[in-house]
């Protein structure tokens, strides 16, 4: 009789595609969304390590020339129509507050200090939100999807009880496919949240640091109108 059932057991398609048709409609559901959340947050990972990556090297060319001594109001000529990079976005929104700010006599409108760092935080606040955009649904797959996974498995195992009861059989072929089913959805679940809570971590240590960045520029850049502003 165990050799027989042995047989049968071996005879059963363990693959990815049979245990998931051979699934119960809830089961099915929640794998479904375990896919899903897996390839968006695959998408989110390339998306925000390519971004990140551009954001560097627009970051670094910006202020090798910001640095390099020519002239600002050259400098603003040359991005002004199409700021590329975050670094650049700043620079043109407070260059552009501080054209703004001088009257056609050459003096200054007053508060102009004040209205060119307001509007260089606008711009940072803009990319700062564009860095960070997508990272809070790593974090939610992270925490959620293992609970997802456990909930198909735990039904999953209850269907299978349910096939044990019904055939008044607990042998291995009436079992083993319930068990590999339900397990399915738990495996699904962790395949998901494990990269998501690793690249979620890193991507929001890079994002972290590329928003310092644009601070501390956005703050020397006031610095340095701030004298002009004095002088």
């Amino acid at each position: 009789m165990e050799t027989e059932t042995l047989a049968v057991a071996q005879e059963i398609d363990f693959s990815f595609l049979a245990l998931f048709l051979r699934a119960t409609f809830t089961v099915k559901i929640v794998m479904i969304m375990l896919i899903v959340a897996s390839f968006w947050s695959w998408a989110i990972i390339i998306q925000k390590t390519l971004n990140y990556r551009r954001a560097r090297s627009e970051s670094s060319e910006f202020d090798h020339a910001f640095w390099s001594g020519e002239p600002l109001d050259g400098l603003f000529d040359q991005i002004a129509g199409d700021p590329q990079g975050a670094s650049q976005k700043i620079f043109s929104a407070g260059m552009l507050e501080w054209r703004r700010s001088h009257r056609h006599d050459g003096g200054l409108i007053a508060g102009a200090q004040a209205r060119i760092d307001r509007s260089m935080d606008v711009a940072l606040a803009k990319e700062s939100e564009s860095l960070t955009q997508g990272l809070p649904f790593l974090a939610t797959v992270g925490a959620t999807a293992p609970f997802v996974g456990l909930f198909g498995t735990v039904w999953g195992i209850k269907h299978a009880f349910e096939e044990i009861a019904i055939q008044q059989s607990t042998n291995l072929a009436v079992v083993a496919p319930g068990i590999a089913e339900a397990l399915l959805a738990t495996a699904l679940g962790l395949l998901a949240a494990i990269p998501a809570v690793i690249f979620y971590n890193k991507l929001s240590a890079d994002s972290d640091r590329l928003i310092a960045g644009h601070e501390a520029f956005a703050d020397e850049f006031s610095t340095i109108l701030s004298r002009q502003l004095d002088s």
